[in-house]
């Protein structure tokens, strides 16, 4: 029991879990300036330094008692293991500093906010050498957060399942990931997107894995029906403990349209500086065109406004509806609770999982907002706890088997598996098979595993879910297709050398490993051919 417990007299009757999943895609740039090093550099400021941030004032508050399950995937590890990067990352907020001096007339509030995070960021950057990993590290071994891994370059598991071994080496790839650079063994995974088929409990145990997130119907729609529906977790057949998502704790905090990222005093994600500045202005700071830069300075105004029609963001006004927000929501999660537990014969749990860059990269608030949750909780009778917190409590989870599901638009592979983008599909299958061939005829020489080693890296880099979403959206699917399509001509080119025992072109080898030379660790072996499993089907008959 915390202390703010007992200090206002309210017993939590059950416990919220907090979930967030941070990931980004694998990138490597000789040169400064990529669309993806964007991406991750504004991922930094707005969200993963905010999040240590609020994480590690609340762990030093007593009458606090934060925690929070976090995935880090293993693709994002290696982003922030990335010394060449790390030391990118200061220049680029210098430029944003200087960018935000051209910021309108009227909109000196929102400017000095920004200012105010950018130099933060900076500080927070060199205090810790451009390191974050011993941070969630030390939040760890406090029990503050629960890390958990992902597939290791967030492969949709479901569409790779026609080659277990390609789904085996995501795992083991990621498992090794995570301990080298974490310094522990997960326990939990993030499974990308959610997503879940039937016999993946077994390969995820047998890789060491514990327990993992669903959405709601990969558990309502199990057999049996789970007697608790989405508020206990439940075991597997194969030994895997299974949690899924409430809705009702996840939509408030997740909905711009029917929840609290659409109000009005909110700061707006889509306008931004980047858009208004002078082409010759981007130029002369070293970018080619007009992009977001993070430079944010509207608030979101109204539903119906256009980006035009918004109004300069009001940092004061935003702080006020943070309280109430988070008071509304606790207050929420109390009487959910409180109901729960009078027709439960366990401690109820509200599992609300959501992608981590939501709190401050597409909701700026997102971190403040969790800061007021930490505080408030005890006080509106609103335990927190993590999903290994939950197991170590040593309940019995009744046997269920999970149904086929994903938390991607239509509940189940649709989003990932369409006319835009099910063309990559049999690639990864043709490419996997290969590998699996390859590598079950035996390794051979030193300079062999050293080419097969790199082949299972551009396989890895291929199969990530993030270029099928994109060609599904409709945005940046260039980028997306020239990625899937360099890491697959890298793959069968060193596929081809290895087999035919012919050179590769001088200096080709060490470029592609400068470039994709992420998970050091990486074994071919884990592309050997499996035992054909016992359909699951025979083994219910």
């Amino acid at each position: 029991m915390a202390a703010g417990d007992l200090a206002s007299g309210t017993l939590p009757s059950g416990d919220l879990a907090l979930v967030l999943h941070a990931h980004l895609p694998y990138v490597h740039s000789s040169a400064p300036g990529s669309l993806e090093e964007d991406w991750y550099f504004q991922a930094l400021l707005e969200c993963y330094l905010p999040l240590l941030d609020v994480l590690e004032a609340a762990a030093a508050d007593p009458s606090q008692r934060p925690r929070l399950s976090m995935g880090l995937s293993p693709t994002l590890l290696s982003l922030l293991s990335n010394a060449e990067l790390s030391r990118r990352f200061i220049p680029w907020l210098k430029v944003r500093q200087s960018l935000l001096q051209q910021a309108p007339k009227g909109y000196e509030a929102a400017a000095a906010d920004l200012a105010q995070q950018l130099g933060g960021a900076l500080k927070a950057w060199q205090r810790c050498e451009g390191n974050l990993l011993p941070r969630f590290q030390a939040l760890q071994q406090r029990g503050v957060l629960d890390l958990l891994t992902c597939a290791a370059t967030h492969g949709y598991l479901p569409l790779l399942r026609d080659c277990p071994e390609a789904v085996r080496a995501q795992l083991l790839t990621a498992v090794r990931e995570h301990e080298r650079l974490l310094g522990v063994r997960p326990q939990g995974i993030w499974l990308p997107e959610c997503a879940y088929y039937e016999g993946l409990d077994r390969q995820l145990v047998a890789c060491g894995l514990r327990y993992a997130i669903l959405d709601a119907h990969g558990l309502l729609h199990g057999q049996p029906r789970p007697r608790y529906g989405v508020y206990a977790p439940i075991c597997s057949p194969g030994g895997m403990a299974f949690f899924a998502r409430d809705s009702e704790a996840t939509l408030p905090v997740w909905s711009a349209r029917d929840g609290y990222p659409g109000d009005a005093r909110y700061r707006e994600f889509h306008r931004d500086l980047g858009w208004d500045l002078p082409a010759a202005e981007l130029e002369r700071k070293g970018i080619g065109c007009a992009r977001p830069l993070g430079l944010k300075l509207h608030r979101v105004s109204g539903r119906q406004s256009s980006l035009e029609e918004k109004q300069p963001y009001d940092p004061a006004a935003a702080s006020e509806a943070i309280h109430r927000d988070v008071l509304h929501y606790l207050q929420g999660r109390a009487q959910q609770l409180e109901e729960l537990s009078g027709s439960m014969q366990r401690r109820p749990l509200l599992v609300a999982p959501f992608d981590a860059e939501l709190f401050g990269h597409w909701w700026y608030e997102g971190p403040q907002f969790l800061a007021e949750l930490f505080r408030q909780a005890p006080q509106q009778g609103v335990g927190l706890a993590t999903l290994r917190d939950t197991l170590s409590r040593g309940d019995a989870l009744q046997l269920c088997q999970p149904s086929p599901s994903s938390w991607g638009q239509g509940g189940y592979h649709t989003y990932w598996l369409n006319d835009s983008n099910s063309w990559v599909i049999p690639e990864w299958n043709r490419a996997s098979r290969a590998m699996v061939e390859r590598v079950s005829r035996g390794v051979g020489s030193e300079q062999d595993r050293t080419l097969l080693n790199q082949a299972g890296r551009e396989l890895l880099l291929a199969q990530s879910s993030d270029w099928s979403f994109i060609l599904r959206a409709g945005t940046t699917t260039e980028l997306a297709k020239e990625r899937i399509h360099r890491h697959l001509e890298r793959f069968w080119t060193l596929l081809e050398a290895i087999n035919q025992q012919e050179p590769l072109p001088a200096d080709w080898l060490e470029e592609v490993q400068r470039e994709d030379g992420l998970f050091p660790r990486i074994n071919a072996a884990d592309w050997a051919r499996m035992p054909a499993a016992i359909p699951a089907s025979s083994s219910q008959r």
